[in-house]
């Protein structure tokens, strides 16, 4: 399905729209002028976030019980009755579990008959184990070297404001671009979600990838770094274009695909991961399904042309990382 990667966000906006839900504020702090320039910012994109947990309050392995058990807290030596607490206690038989009405050398913690420790000390509020997060969105700062370059005019691209949609207009004829140069810098931006940088990245590098040819091979190994902290972003809007986008590179020439084969280990964990995101609907219709952002369905077609482009080697190293995944080519 050949569907325009620059005209996914656009659906996607049209969707939350309609909802009656506003998209995720994404401007920045400025005057409005086309001379702003954006603050720089020193986080990494899909860095990993640290947990919001201590390291004492998380369960440790037992190898006695070969299971994760949350540690018990320790026996505060002052609790113990007082006189005329024994009337407090007894009305609060649920809800005592304060150290002042515990009785002395029984443990907050300390699980009843037929009940394991870990049940018995998330009973009383110790903490559960973390989320490990794994679909949750990370950090996508705006400092991708594409914003950098746009707003110091050091890319020849402007946007052609026509009546029906908007185009970008090239100021140098491509075939005297240096593809080492500007490719990196537009696939660096795909994973931009504010305009004007989102448009002109995404058309800007669907336009260098029609017109590449044998110039874009060369280029792959450059690629692979801001493909790669695209995908880690974890947006769904974000790695729906840039799927989208894999699938033009790996047609864009005769051997790009067998090129990403041995940068599969860096690229597919993310589409492992992803590949059961579909649209479970029953025996609905999905009259949305010509926009083309299910990322399962993105994925397992990316895969599907990964495996057809990339020569003999490519589906062991496939099935090496998506192992769900299975053969689209017959071999009888």
């Amino acid at each position: 399905m050949s569907v325009q990667a620059g005209s996914l966000f656009t659906s996607m906006y049209r969707n939350i729209k309609i909802k009656g839900q506003d998209p995720v504020a994404t401007n920045l702090e400025g005057t409005g002028s086309c001379f702003d320039i954006t603050n720089p910012s020193e986080a990494r994109a899909g860095a990993h976030q640290p947990l919001a947990v201590d390291k004492k309050d998380l369960p440790r392995w037992s190898k006695a019980t070969m299971e994760y058990r949350i540690p018990s807290p320790q026996s505060d030596p002052k609790a113990y009755l007082s006189k005329g607490e024994g009337e407090a206690l007894r009305s609060h038989k649920e809800g005592a579990t304060s150290p002042d009405l515990a009785v002395r050398g029984s443990s907050p913690a300390s699980p009843k008959r037929g009940q394991s420790p870990s049940t018995a000390a998330a009973s009383y509020g110790s903490p559960s184990p973390p989320k490990a997060g794994a679909f949750q969105q990370r950090a996508n700062p705006p400092n991708t070297t594409f914003r950098k370059f746009y707003e110091r005019g050091d890319l020849p691209i402007s946007i052609d404001h026509k009546s029906f949609k908007n185009a970008i207009k090239w100021k140098v004829d491509l075939d005297k671009l240096d593809y080492h140069h500007y490719l990196p810098i537009f696939f660096d931006g795909t994973r931009e979600t504010q305009d004007p940088y989102r448009f002109l990245a995404i058309k800007g590098t669907e336009d260098l990838l029609a017109a590449g040819g044998n110039r874009v091979l060369p280029v792959i190994p450059q690629l692979i770094i801001p493909i790669k902290t695209a995908l880690n972003t974890r947006d769904p809007a974000v790695i729906a274009v840039c799927l989208q986008l894999l699938q033009k590179l790996v047609l864009s020439g005769e051997l790009v695909g067998q090129a990403l084969v041995p940068y599969y280990r860096q690229l597919l964990p993310i589409f492992n991961l992803y590949i059961t995101k579909n649209k479970n609907l029953g025996d609905g219709i999905d009259y949305g399904q010509q926009q083309y952002d299910c990322l399962g369905e993105l994925i397992s077609d990316t895969l599907a042309l990964f495996e057809q482009r990339g020569g003999e080697d490519a589906f062991i190293n496939i099935k090496y990382m998506v192992p769900t995944y299975e053969s689209c080519v017959n071999l009888s």
